[in-house]
């Protein structure tokens, strides 16, 4: 290989590395924020995780199948939701860039799933499965800590979601939505938002016009 040709590839994978490593700087961030990690650990990392695109109103997972994998939102926004014995619609998560989600218990017992999780709008995700998964923990066991602070986390704010269904009126419940998913309120459909809430259409039209008169 001459000295050009030779310099040529070597830009070619040097730019080939940057938009690989841009394409998964949200997920490092995310990360990295809780665990330090050194560039062979970052490669590694992403060496484990595929990409998929779900398109809007498209199933990640459906009720009763097993969830194989856990995922993280790059681009886009998902919802977790159970359908009841007479068809209603109960969203239990949202989830938009920067968040992870997956069912755990499923995911965990390799048992059938409890949720649905669909995509509000298109949706790309990096996701890993159980075996990947385990194999990250042997490799680099500093993310068992991270994924151990997203569990201490979720289990956190479903113990603050159930006490504010209790205790809180619906305004201060909104209020709560507003602050937990900064931007999502106008990605959302309202209908949605009311089902997170534990309260109707109609009772959430009355809190936006409310908080609308008071500022």
């Amino acid at each position: 290989m001459s000295k050009g040709a030779f310099t040529r590839r070597l830009f070619f994978l040097c730019g080939l590395k940057n938009y690989f490593y841009a394409m998964h700087q949200r997920i490092i961030e995310n990360v990295t924020q809780k665990i330090a990690l050194t560039d062979e650990e970052k490669s590694f990392f992403i060496s484990q995780l595929q990409t998929k695109t779900v398109r809007r109103r498209q199933y990640l997972l459906q009720e009763g199948d097993v969830c194989r994998n856990q995922y993280f939102i790059n681009k886009g926004c998902l919802r977790t939701y159970q359908v009841d014995e007479k068809g209603i619609e109960h969203v239990i998560q949202f989830a938009a860039e920067n968040w992870w989600t997956s069912d755990m218990y499923s995911f965990l017992t390799q048992t059938p799933a409890r949720y649905n999780i669909d995509a509000i709008e298109d949706t790309e995700v990096f996701y890993m499965d159980k075996a990947r998964w385990e194999n990250l923990f042997i490799a680099i066991p500093k993310f068992e800590r991270f994924f151990r602070l997203l569990l201490q986390g979720a289990f956190v704010s479903m113990q603050d979601r159930i006490i504010a269904s209790m205790s809180q009126p619906a305004e201060e419940r909104y209020k709560n939505f507003l602050q937990k998913f900064q931007q999502l309120e106008n990605r959302v459909p309202q209908h949605q938002i009311a089902s997170y809430l534990g309260i109707t259409p109609e009772s959430l039209s009355r809190v936006r016009k409310q908080l609308a008169e008071k500022k």
